[in-house]
């Protein structure tokens, strides 16, 4: 069953001020004021959706709102343990990071 139209509404707006209430945190630097869980569900519910308009709408688009929003750091240290908690090596990903992309040029 597909979400409504309401529903996919209330996942945007969510999706706002779940974000606006981070970087107010992070700015703050009151980040142990949020659960664990908390990122985790977030984490995971980006990881999938990401994951997933990827391959099946066969497009490529950046995972972050914009390229000032997250440091390299922030990228290796969120990267190197989702590998670690799936059992990945940076060989594995490596192997992903090699694949061709539609809109590469050959």
């Amino acid at each position: 069953m597909s979400p409504s139209e309401a529903d996919l509404a209330a996942l945007d707006a969510a999706a706002s001020k779940a974000l606006e209430i981070a970087e107010q945190a992070l700015d703050n630097g009151d980040t142990a004021a949020i659960s664990d869980e908390t990122v985790q569900r977030l984490l995971t519910a980006g990881t999938r959706l990401f994951a997933n308009k990827v391959e099946m709408e066969e497009r490529f688009f950046s995972p972050y709102t914009g390229p000032q929003d997250v440091t390299a750091t922030d990228v290796v240290m969120t990267c190197s343990d989702m590998l670690r908690a799936v059992n990945l090596s940076t060989f594995d990903l490596a192997m992903w990071f090699g694949r061709p992309r539609p809109d590469d040029d050959a």
